[in-house]
């Protein structure tokens, strides 16, 4: 028989209260999975990688800007031990095959583009890079941040590989921010997905955080202390049943014409454009980078400006006044970065735009809550504030127009990556 010896304190550090009996079980079935799939003894190594939700500073931090987003306690799992040479076997709950990387060979492969196997070769390359040490594992992983919920799996997989790299090979030195710089790597260079690092530190940091990305080798991250469960809402995404999957160059668009924008100034990025000398040349900006590219560069200083008012809204206690600024966030995500509805989009397919339409005149008639689009935007989830007073009915109403299982509660989590040892014991 297989028995946790996880301490309980630790445990409730990553799982409120009433959900200690299911992650028990959880990681218990994982351990005899893993037993079953390796036919290795333990002791055994266990990692918790929690996802997260964004919750301002929508497509700014490709732009050295500002984010505001928080851990959740959804979160990537593994049962893992190391082997004795460089290969490494991932067994996944969400796939039937068995992920295998040999990290004799690191470079990026073309064939492997957006796939699992490209993370993690990344991820051991990123190490390498870096002057890390990578070797060998065996690891079974289970996920309750399903793929296309909003709530970056990818970059809790990411994160998830380098802390068991981290554990088995590095002494478990390497700090948070470093560990997500490698995962942004693995995913800008291997995957193929010209992401910011916001998922990644969120993941790995853990908390309500703001980040500057203004230096982007070292941001600014703070924590906030802020217990959004003190409130009358309840924080949720909607999952609108639409994948990401064939969306990458969308989500490409965004930093380019953002970055287009920049050069016409000798730029970078925009966060060095001077944001006054921007306004003053609007109509060149639109003669020579587009109609699209303009608005999105206006989303993008609105945007940076929101973020430190809704951080300051929170440290301050003001819930309302930070509810209104995720209303501003939403109409600019909207309107000027226009990621609710997918390019080239006949009109027939707008789950997006539908859900926050929906959601939006629900709340107004109800007097409080607001929705706005959520992560990458284009497909995925959105998120929604809700009053704990009108909780079932808003949820009613989403599952009749996106499935039984679409709203999905978040509970903020203050821990970033959990690593233990030794905590199988067999009778």
């Amino acid at each position: 028989m297989v028995h946790m010896n996880v301490h309980n304190n630790k445990m409730t550090e990553l799982y409120e209260a009433n959900e200690l009996s299911r992650q028990q079980e959880r990681y218990s079935k994982l351990i005899r999975k893993f037993l079953q799939c390796f036919k290795d003894t333990p002791p055994l190594h266990l990692i918790s990688v929690p996802g997260r939700t964004e919750l301002g500073g929508n497509h700014t931090d490709h732009n050295n800007g500002k984010v505001l987003c928080a851990a959740v306690s959804r979160d990537s799992i593994a049962v893992f031990k190391p082997r004795s040479d460089n290969l490494i076997q991932l067994k996944s709950s969400e796939f039937p095959q068995l992920f295998r990387v040999d990290l004799t060979e690191l470079n990026p492969r073309a064939k492997e583009k957006e796939t699992t196997e490209a993370l993690i070769r990344g991820v051991a390359a990123g190490f390498k890079k870096r002057g890390y040490a990578a070797g060998g594992f065996n690891a079974v992983v289970h996920s309750d941040i399903s793929i296309g919920s909003g709530l970056s799996s990818s970059a809790s997989f990411e994160v998830l590989v380098g802390g068991i790299l981290n554990v088995l090979y590095n002494e478990d030195r390497i700090d948070p921010v470093t560990l997500a710089k490698i995962g942004q790597y693995a995913e800008n260079v291997y995957f193929g997905k010209p992401c910011g690092l916001m998922d990644q530190l969120a993941s790995a940091v853990g908390g309500v955080l703001e980040i500057d990305f203004k230096d982007n080798e070292n941001p600014v991250v703070e924590k906030i202390q802020v217990d959004f469960g003190q409130s009358d809402f309840i924080l949720a995404v909607v999952d609108i049943g639409t994948s990401h999957s064939d969306l990458t160059q969308a989500y490409a668009s965004i930093p380019v014409e953002m970055k287009q924008v920049a050069s016409l100034f000798g730029k970078n990025t925009l966060r060095e454009v001077d944001e006054e000398e921007f306004r003053e040349n609007t109509g060149m900006v639109r003669l020579k980078a587009g109609d699209r590219a303009l608005l999105r560069a206006q989303h993008f200083f609105a945007e940076n400006h929101r973020v430190g008012m809704m951080s300051e809204a929170l440290k301050s206690g003001e819930f309302d006044t930070y509810l209104d600024l995720v209303a501003e966030s939403g109409a600019s995500s909207n309107s000027m970065l226009q990621n609710t509805i997918p390019p080239g989009n006949s009109g027939n397919d707008q789950p997006a735009a539908l859900a926050i339409g929906v959601s939006n005149d629900f709340f107004r008639s109800r007097g409080k809550g607001v929705s706005r689009i959520h992560g990458g935007g284009f497909a995925g989830t959105i998120q929604s504030y809700i009053h704990k007073d009108h909780f079932e009915d808003y949820s009613s109403l989403m599952k009749r127009l996106f499935g039984d299982e679409c709203v999905l509660p978040v509970m903020i989590r203050m821990s970033g990556v959990f690593t233990t040892g030794g905590i199988v014991k067999i009778q």
